[in-house]
């Protein structure tokens, strides 16, 4: 072999080796700097409800109908009347078109029945007075004093109560999800001899409103969880 052929392939030799160390070390950084740990933070709050619905439900019965409306129009009257009297404004009470049913063409009933018509009627306040409207919820036993009775197990109108005021809020809870997540990743790289870098990623999950518990529905819990992945550094 010519001198100059054995000096081509021994460059060519020496530079296949430095080009397999730099990519040997050049893997190595990248994996260490992909070593990271996904942490998740949680922040809860209890707030009080900001808006209440409460819809007041009532029927009448008869055979006379035009009498029968007539009767629902005085206990819609009767039942305005005890709201504005304990402080809820006009625009804060609305009343829905009444519903009626008549009996008599029910086919699936086979027994007598003692009325034709069943009109359904609700009143219904929405109101950021929510401690003024629970308070008269608990009294509405009173409306029975005036004739009006009251169904208080109607599944499709039930009392509601709304947190309205999350976007207050939302800034303080983040930042506080954050520090918990933080918090856990320092732990974890404490406990591996590591410390934490730089975030690679964060997302922020939903927001939830529920009822504190089945018997304070006017009690809110706020939550939300933020999910952190942190760099670790040696």
């Amino acid at each position: 072999m010519k001198p100059s052929s054995i000096i081509s392939a021994s460059i060519l030799a020496v530079g296949i080796l430095a080009l397999g160390l730099c990519v040997r070390s050049g893997l190595k950084s990248f994996n260490d700097s992909q070593r990271t740990v996904e942490v998740r933070g949680l922040a809860t709050r209890q707030v009080n409800a900001t808006q209440v619905t409460w819809p007041i439900v009532f029927k009448q019965v008869g055979n006379d109908l035009p009498a029968v409306y007539n009767q629902v129009s005085a206990t819609n009257s009767a039942i305005m009347a005890f709201l504005k009297d304990n402080g809820i404004p006009e625009n804060e009470i609305s009343v829905s078109a009444p519903s009626m049913t008549d009996l008599s063409t029910d086919r699936y009933n086979n027994q007598p029945i003692p009325f034709k018509y069943s009109v359904t009627s609700v009143v219904t306040v929405s109101s950021r007075q929510v401690d003024k409207v629970h308070a008269l919820i608990n009294r509405q036993g009173e409306l029975l004093s005036r004739g009006i009775a009251i169904i208080s197990n109607d599944y499709s109108n039930q009392v509601t109560y709304d947190y309205t005021e999350l976007n207050s809020i939302k800034p303080e809870m983040i930042a506080e999800a954050t520090k918990n997540a933080r918090e856990a990743a320092k732990k974890f790289a404490d406990d591996s001899d590591s410390k934490i870098g730089k975030i690679k990623s964060a997302r922020q999950g939903q927001f939830s409103v529920e009822d504190r518990d089945s018997y304070t529905p006017y009690i809110k819990e706020v939550r939300v969880v933020t999910t952190l992945t942190y760099f670790l550094e040696d």
